[in-house]
């Protein structure tokens, strides 16, 4: 019964299809580019990809060190095998001490290809893992357009775009003494709007209720205001409710704040028409390259994203 399941689960098209991972030093990029493979550690695809691995596809998303490609996913190549192996194995010549031992699944990989437009970050964001399908891979203009977390959080996410929201999806934020996964936040000129669409879930689990009532006040500690939606609302309920009430709130909070935007932008009923198009191409902030980020190891930065 349990190898059923678990071939099941690596056998479903739609879970397994492309994984955006991270690739912050030119190094890692040059192991996948012209060794052609890429790592991840074991107890990470334990922790977070679970029934999303493994992928026919690898994309990676390059950070700040990367100059005129950072912050973006540019390359992208098919996965033909992959092994467990130790540290030891990918890193000879390295000191042989306590990290040594450490497994990871070994991607080998095919020609790197160089998608013909980058699907970039609005505000130029980290991240890690972000498990989708091809579909929304080929079709994707920014980072949150690849987010597979639910259906419902995707209806939400298209009518937002319709009205020219933009969010961040899967957004981390660090509030009081935790770090918080927020299926949307917004960010506002007088505050911040954190959107969460697991509402059913919210009134019928006692316990998880009072878990989300402490990460709700951390999170308004921190200036955040949390707008909860339930499966029902957004499902009957979208246009006239959800996404106006995300729509009034934004305006109450003095109106969204936009990388390269001077002015904050309020959003009025009739962007639903088109009128409003994102401006993701146009003005993105300056890279840093001093930062201490180029010094990380891609393993401290798995281990720093992954952290509960």
């Amino acid at each position: 019964m349990g190898q059923h399941k678990k071939r099941k689960s690596v056998e479903q098209p739609k879970r397994g299809e492309v994984l955006v991972a991270i690739v912050q030093r030119a190094l890692d990029l040059s192991y996948a580019r012209e060794q052609h493979w890429y790592r991840i550690p074991v107890e990470n695809v334990e922790k977070r990809l679970k029934e999303r691995f493994p992928p026919q596809w690898l994309a990676l998303y390059q950070t700040k060190a990367f100059g005129g490609e950072a912050y973006a996913v540019n390359y992208y190549a098919h996965v033909e095998r992959i092994s467990i192996v130790t540290r030891r194995e990918l890193f000879p010549d390295e000191p042989q001490d306590a990290k040594a031992e450490r497994r990871y699944y070994k991607l080998e990989l095919g020609e790197m290809v160089r998608l013909p437009r980058p699907i970039l970050s609005r505000r130029l964001r980290r991240i890690v893992f972000i498990p989708t399908t091809l579909e929304k891979f080929s079709n994707a203009v920014e980072i949150n357009d690849l987010y597979d977390e639910s259906p419902l959080e995707d209806k939400l996410w298209a009518a937002m775009k319709r009205l020219g929201i933009t969010a961040e999806r899967q957004d981390y934020v660090r509030a009081g003494e935790s770090s918080y996964a927020l299926d949307f936040a917004i960010y506002c000129a007088k505050g911040n709007i954190d959107i969460e669409t697991d509402g059913d879930r919210w009134h019928i689990d006692t316990e998880k209720s009072r878990a989300d009532n402490r990460r709700d006040n951390d999170l308004e500690t921190a200036g955040w205001r949390t707008l909860r939606f339930t499966s029902q609302q957004i499902r009957e309920e979208l246009e006239p409710y959800c996404v106006e009430t995300v729509r009034e709130n934004i305006n109450n909070l003095g109106g969204l704040e936009e990388p390269g935007q001077f002015m904050p932008r309020k959003i009025h009923p009739q962007a639903a028409q088109g009128i409003y198009q994102p401006t993701l191409f146009e003005a993105r902030p300056e890279y840093d390259a001093t930062q201490n980020d180029l010094e990380l190891d891609d393993d401290e930065i798995w281990r720093l994203a992954t952290d509960d």
